[in-house]
């Protein structure tokens, strides 16, 4: 993943497959809200100026939150 300053990121994942597909959520300082792919090292696969319609992104391909979100530690 390139250098870039974040507020914060969540983990999520789509279970329903034996081995989890892991994508990681990150608010940029910018304000923007991208969607990153481990599976491609991290590249940008969706970006969205809101939280909502990013999260709905996810939602709609059936990805669940991971775990808590992960703050930036200033």
């Amino acid at each position: 993943m390139q250098e870039t300053e974040w507020e914060f990121a969540e983990i999520w994942a789509d279970t329903l497959i034996s081995h989890p597909y892991i994508l990681m959520f990150v608010k940029e300082v910018s304000g923007k809200f991208c969607i990153h792919d481990s599976a491609q090292n991290y590249k940008v696969i969706f970006s969205s100026d809101n939280y909502e319609s990013a999260k709905m992104w996810l939602l709609e391909y059936e990805y669940e939150r991971f775990n808590s979100r992960i703050l930036q530690q200033v």
